[in-house]
């Protein structure tokens, strides 16, 4: 009996290196491992004949059925890296570029006129030391006018003039709603950039659009004139367009007091470009800031109007037709 077990385990090693080696799948390579070594495999079914040998032999059998188990074993180990590393580089073969192919050509992209103004106005005011904030395009009507000191008959409330959704609320028509929220959540001093889309019920024509992008920004400190105010319009135009001639003129706007509206000497006439002013101390008031201790300014811009003035496009609506003709010249 002892004589037949060892041969069946002999032959049996010999059959499994033999299967091990002409498998070429992992998944072939697992159910050999089951069929051999699995608690119902063959090594287990030959061990089952052990009971019928005297106490002397079987430590003896044991020893040997442990052998051809750790032999089986590590033949299954190695074949199953061996065809782990062949899957490896057969994938790496695979997916090997040759860079010697030409490639695809893709025609370069170029910014858009009104992120490129976009970009150079952020990067100017950055470099003075403001902030760059943005606010939501869907607004109240607190945040959008009363925050700002409209009255509650001010034409710009008006729904020819204001976009309103059906639950109340509209869609901005400035950027000023950023700044009433960002002085409501920070303490002064404050230096300010927001931009972003706003909405007015405009007829389009060549120098209107409903849809338009807006620029703002405002400073809040204590000791803020307006001659800081005059000093960074001037300062940051001329960063934009070089040296030029600028202008102040009186104006009105609810949210500032005094106020003026701004024009640069552009191929000999006078073109008007952004708006501006002192805050108003009840705007201060609506964002909890004491009007008798903090001073501030604000100006606006339509980022169209200067786009158009940098580039000497004629007319908005070029802006937003997807004509490539037109932008590559961009």
């Amino acid at each position: 009996m002892t004589t037949e077990l060892e041969q069946q385990l002999s032959t049996l090693q010999q059959q499994a290196t033999d299967a091990i080696a002409a498998t070429d799948t992992l998944d072939a390579l697992d159910q050999l491992r089951v069929s051999y070594l699995g608690k119902k495999g063959q090594v287990s079914k030959i061990l089952g004949g052990m009971g019928k040998l005297s106490p002397e032999e079987r430590p003896r059998i044991g020893a040997l059925a442990n052998q051809v188990k750790t032999a089986v074993q590590a033949q299954l180990e190695q074949r199953k890296a061996d065809l782990q590393a062949a899957q490896i580089e057969a994938q790496l073969k695979a997916e090997t570029l040759d860079v010697t192919m030409p490639g695809v050509y893709l025609p370069q992209g170029r910014v858009h006129p009104i992120n490129s103004i976009i970009d150079q106005i952020s990067d100017i005011f950055v470099g003075l030391g403001y902030t760059v904030a943005e606010g939501p395009e869907i607004e109240t009507d607190y945040y959008n006018f009363e925050a700002l000191n409209f009255l509650p008959d001010h034409p710009a409330r008006d729904m020819q003039d204001t976009l309103y959704l059906p639950n109340g609320q509209l869609m901005r028509t400035h950027t000023s709603n950023t700044q009433i929220r960002y002085m409501e959540n920070h303490e002064p001093p404050l230096r300010v950039l927001a931009t972003g889309r706003c909405y007015r019920r405009d007829t389009v024509d060549a120098t209107h659009a409903a849809v338009f992008h807006q620029i703002e920004f405002f400073a809040v400190d204590k000791g803020i004139t307006f001659t800081d105010l005059r000093g960074t319009i001037q300062l940051f135009l001329e960063a934009l367009f070089g040296e030029i001639e600028v202008r102040l003129r009186p104006s009105y706007f609810p949210f500032t007091e005094p106020s003026a509206e701004v024009d640069v000497k552009w191929q000999g006439k006078w073109l008007e470009v952004l708006g501006c002013g002192m805050i108003d101390p009840n705007v201060m008031k609506a964002v909890g800031y004491d009007p008798d201790v903090y001073t501030g300014f604000a100006a606006g811009l339509g980022v169209e109007r200067l786009a158009m003035v940098q580039h000497q496009i004629d007319d908005i609506r070029r802006l937003y037709a997807s004509d490539l003709r037109f932008l590559r010249q961009f």
